[in-house]
């Protein structure tokens, strides 16, 4: 800031140094100092009447008597144009460009240095400027209208605005079409100099002259590309570290910017590559854009997100510094959208979306499950979240869960607290019975996933290497033998683990009542009554072992059921035995 205000200074210091030099030449005496903001100029009253309405009207309209000091520190331009036109005045020669020219009308316009009030004035030159050289080309068109940014309103009074839109866009249009050099999108970088609202007017221009969808896109690319450098072309986060926490009013303008952007996106929603709108989304949630600015990404990306690839969905997720997830509603809401349009077009053809899928619906399932993968190491990660996104993509879009089974198994290992019911949770999400085989062994060997989960990969190849099928048809039917199995095989399961539990709490009993017998030195002077007891309670607690024991009969409901047998030993013909040792 402090070296801006010396370079400003040094110019100031400058000007009046070359002022002075065409001033005090003349043998006349300065008799009006003009006050142009921090500079000050000694000139000669008559020399400026001569040429300035404005000036005479106030000399003339002064209640002093002798008026000594004009102040006209709003001139556009400030002291620089002021000191042009001051040479003007003078008849002193200066330089007229692109860089100055809009300042230069402005300034004569304000100084009412016209053709009213004199032939050949300031005004008439600069007029003749913009019309013979300055809006003869697009570079000179873009200059011209990138200096009347700091000269509204007049320089839109004026038409001079206006014009400069009306040059670019032709320009523009013309290099589209029949490009004059190399590289052939030159005239989109300089587009890309001018703010976002001359920007726009230039780009609805040429939308209304027929522009190709193509060349508007090229255009906006190249400006948010440049505008939004540290956010759109950075990915490495280290943009977004340069500005200050305390510097809010550069984010503000950033999302101005980004938001009249995304309303100039054209409405044919594949005009864009998928990365790029991907960039602008993860822009977008990180400026804390408008909602409306948010869903038009959204929905554009839904529509060609067969296109999408795991970098793009990890843009959306991920801050920039990548290490911390963003909120991951964007992704669902992509997701969903295009399944939705999956669905439609299915209802449409006469189809149905759950037993038919488009290629694209394959193509996007599968980036689908290779970016959980991604996203599961993070702790930060709900099952929530994770099921949400894993259910969105029909079943039958899924060829084979190998890379959700994938996905899954990294979620567990990032999160090994989770119990038996969280982990069947995580689970749902996946047919094991869809598995390929390596899958189903690594499946059936892997600690993590919960036992229902591995009973699916057993039974599944158990019952096909039993049925030897090897087509499809065989596959449907082992899948369907296998599903009706399983509900028996996870409660014997649990029968199996309570029969263990009950057979540990016997072998503690026996345990006890050996070290009871062994340290009692009475043990045949035990009263009947005592005897009784302990004999009762002997009883009660094999009797409620064989009751659980007969209640876990693994073989109740099968082939070999026993229980309807009676009990009945026939006596009169004796099983012969061999007694004798051979």
């Amino acid at each position: 800031m402090a070296a801006s205000v010396n370079s400003i200074n040094n110019r100031l210091t400058l000007a009046m140094e070359r002022t002075g030099q065409w001033v005090f030449s003349q043998e006349i005496p300065t008799d009006v100092l003009v006050v142009v903001g921090e500079a000050n100029f000694s000139l000669h009253k008559f020399m400026l009447v001569a040429k300035s309405n404005h000036i005479r009207k106030l000399i003339v309209e002064s209640n002093e008597p002798d008026l000594t000091t004009i102040d006209l520190s709003d001139i556009p331009g400030g002291p620089e144009i002021f000191e042009k036109a001051a040479k003007f005045c003078y008849g002193v020669n200066f330089e007229i460009t692109v860089h100055n020219v809009a300042s230069l009308r402005c300034a004569a316009e304000y100084l009412e240095m016209t053709e009213k009030y004199c032939t050949n004035n300031l005004a008439s030159r600069t007029e003749d400027f913009l019309s013979q050289v300055a809006l003869t080309s697009l570079s000179g068109a873009i200059v011209v209208l990138k200096s009347c940014e700091d000269l509204l309103p007049m320089a839109e009074g004026l038409k001079i605005v206006q014009r400069c839109i009306d040059v670019a866009t032709l320009k523009a249009c013309n290099e589209a079409n029949f490009p004059s050099r190399s590289p052939t999108n030159w005239w989109t970088e300089e587009l890309s100099i001018l703010e976002i609202e001359f920007f726009g007017r230039i780009i609805t221009a040429m939308r209304n002259r027929g522009a190709k969808v193509l060349t508007i896109a090229s255009a906006l690319i190249t400006y948010t590309e440049r505008a939004l450098r540290d956010l759109v072309r950075d990915h490495s986060g280290n943009g977004t570290k340069s500005i200050a926490p305390n510097e809010p009013e550069v984010r503000v303008r950033q999302r101005e910017i980004l938001e009249a952007v995304v309303a100039l996106l054209p409405a044919e929603k594949a005009a864009f590559p998928i990365n790029f709108l991907c960039c602008l989304l993860r822009s977008a949630i990180f400026l804390k854009a408008s909602n409306g600015c948010k869903s038009e990404l959204e929905k554009r990306i839904s529509v060609i997100l067969e296109h999408v690839t795991v970098d793009d969905l990890l843009v959306l997720s991920f801050t920039y510094d990548g290490e911390r997830l963003f909120d991951l509603e964007s992704v669902r809401k992509i997701i969903s959208g295009f399944v939705e349009k999956e669905k439609s077009v299915a209802v449409f053809n006469g189809g149905d979306y759950r037993e038919t899928c488009s290629t694209a619906m394959h193509r996007v399932a599968k980036t689908v499950d290779a970016y959980l993968s991604e996203i599961a190491a993070y702790g930060e990660l709900t099952i929530s979240k994770f099921n949400g996104i894993a259910n969105l993509i029909p079943k039958g879009s899924r060829k084979v869960d190998d890379d959700l089974y994938r996905a899954i198994d990294i979620f567990l290992k990032a999160h090994p607290n989770l119990d038996e019911i969280e982990r069947e949770k995580v689970c749902s999400v996946m047919d094991p019975l869809k598995l390929s085989y390596e899958a189903r062994v690594h499946a059936s060997q892997n600690k993590r996933l919960p036992v229902q989960i591995v009973l699916h990969a057993l039974y599944y190849d158990q019952l096909k290497l039993r049925s030897g099928g090897v087509d499809d048809k065989s596959d449907i039917a082992v899948t369907a033998v296998t599903k009706n199995q399983l509900q028996t095989d996870v409660s014997l399961v649990r029968e199996n683990e309570a029969l263990r539990s009950e057979l540990m709490k016997m072998k503690l009993f026996i345990s006890d009542m050996k070290k009871g017998s062994t340290g009692n030195t009475s043990v045949h002077t035990v009263g009947t009554t005592s005897s009784s007891k302990g004999s009762g309670s002997k009883k009660t607690f094999f009797s409620s072992m064989s009751k659980t024991l007969g209640k876990l009969n693994p073989f109740k409901h099968g082939s070999k059921d026993t229980s309807n047998i009676e009990d009945v030993v026939d006596v009169t013909k004796p099983r012969r035995r061999r007694f004798s040792i051979s």
